[in-house]
């Protein structure tokens, strides 16, 4: 499986899961290291376009294509398994409990969870702290920018 990731050049190689443990997220809470990634390269642009103020073009981005073994064990969650208020903005901590629930359990090394931002796309949460975490491999970094229409009016 090969997936998605925008990050500042600066943490290009980093997999640790830090910023999401720092910040916490959608699928996490603070204090709980996750990374996130993309199926797909245009939903890596959304998410970050999303959380970005109009009018801040983000720079110094790289594109990371992390490559995910087969045998590698995955599970998916479904729309219809999620709490009613998964899509709220700001999201809700019946959100991160659920990723909590996945980083705690360490079965899988990854959830595809569906994208709130576009319908029908998903993103894949990664475990750091999983048994398997080293059989991930980054195969390609590259300098990646915005066009700049996402982010003016």
């Amino acid at each position: 499986m090969i997936v998605f990731r925008l990050s500042k050049t600066k943490y290009n190689k980093d997999l640790s899961g830090k910023g999401a443990e720092i910040s916490g997220g959608r699928w996490n809470s603070k204090g709980m290291p996750m990374i996130y990634t993309s199926l797909s390269r245009a939903l890596c642009t959304v998410e970050i376009a999303v959380h970005t103020p109009l009018g801040n073009l983000p720079k110094e981005y790289n594109l990371i294509t992390i490559e995910i073994p087969d045998h590698c064990q995955m599970t998916e969650l479904k729309a219809s398994k999620l709490p009613a208020n998964w899509k709220s903005f700001p999201h809700p901590n019946s959100t991160q409990t659920v990723g909590d629930k996945f980083l705690m359990n360490s079965k899988y090394l990854g959830m595809k969870v569906p994208s709130v931002v576009v319908q029908g796309d998903y993103n894949l949460l990664i475990n750091p702290n999983h048994r398997d975490i080293h059989n991930i491999k980054i195969v390609n970094i590259e300098p990646f920018t915005f066009d700049e229409r996402l982010f003016n009016r």
